[in-house]
């Protein structure tokens, strides 16, 4: 294992203090936050890894960090309300307190194997917080790729997430936005169904194209099946996987794969390093 940390702080067990600037309700579940680190410092994460937040007395738990590097010294995240650490964290106020461990893991090759290519980002639910750094990392620096279109699926309209920056990306030069819904509501008037509907109409060619998967796990085998029947190199696919993190720094084996451990390893796989591993998929 590699060591992926490339945290401020030169002790990875020890929290770093930061500051709650902004909260913001997204969906029912979810929440956005808007982070600074007291010490002033860049968090120094690259878009795709992930930090432990620390609530006092209650535990830590690892969050994607959902805004790219090139947006300043504060940090953001989305926060789903699903055990302790999480509903702790939708109680707290602007301008409290948490702890900070990391950043942590592997990111997205975004100035790597994605520089000068086109770009195809495949999202389902809370999978487009993570991306969305790499996204905003890539509209940051829009000279140094090609085409890009991004696939959004959710379960329903009231899940749609960041739907503010959806509406500006899909303004984008060269930008391609499609959505879909499991479910429509009485109000939604686009695409209903699995996201897999959508890949058939982009319009990119497999050969110059890298694309980044993240969403629930489910989701990848269908979607995968999809890209290599559109002729895509198993190496230009990359993905997120979600497992059961907690340390975040390859000790407790929560999140361990095979050989594997997704904290450090991971959460970003390229496709053609784990097609083979049963468990990864």
């Amino acid at each position: 294992m590699s060591d992926t940390c490339t945290c401020n702080n030169t002790d990875i067990y020890l929290p770093e203090s930061a500051t709650l600037l902004r909260k913001e309700q997204m969906t029912e579940l979810e929440q956005f936050y808007e982070f600074k680190l007291d010490s002033g410092k860049p968090l120094g994460h690259m878009p795709g890894q992930f930090v432990e937040v620390s609530m006092p007395g209650i535990g830590e738990a690892p969050i994607s960090v959902s805004s790219s590097p090139t947006s300043g010294d504060t940090f953001e995240m989305v926060v789903r309300n699903v055990g302790n650490v999480t509903n702790a964290m939708h109680n707290l106020s602007e301008g409290d307190k948490v702890g900070i461990r990391g950043p942590f893991g592997t990111d997205f090759p975004v100035d790597g194997a994605m520089k000068g290519k086109d770009l195809l980002f495949i999202c389902g639910g809370i999978g487009l917080v993570p991306v969305r750094s790499a996204i905003q990392y890539v509209f940051n620096k829009r000279e140094d790729y090609g085409r890009v279109a991004i696939l959004f699926g959710a379960k329903d309209p009231s899940n749609r997430l960041f739907t503010d920056e959806l509406a500006m990306w899909a303004k984008e030069k060269d930008v391609t936005l499609l959505e879909t819904v499991d479910h429509r509501d009485e109000n939604w008037t686009g695409i209903e169904g699995v996201i897999t509907k959508l890949i058939p109409l982009v319009q990119l060619d497999a050969e110059n194209t890298v694309s980044v998967i993240c969403g629930p796990p489910i989701m990848y085998k269908f979607v995968i099946t999809e890209l290599l029947a559109h002729k895509f190199d198993p190496n230009s696919i990359f993905l997120s996987l979600e497992r059961n993190m907690k340390c975040g720094v390859g000790k407790c084996g929560h999140c361990q794969i095979n050989n594997l451990y997704v904290c450090q390893d991971g959460p970003v796989f390229n496709f053609a390093d784990v097609e083979d591993i049963e468990e990864a998929i």
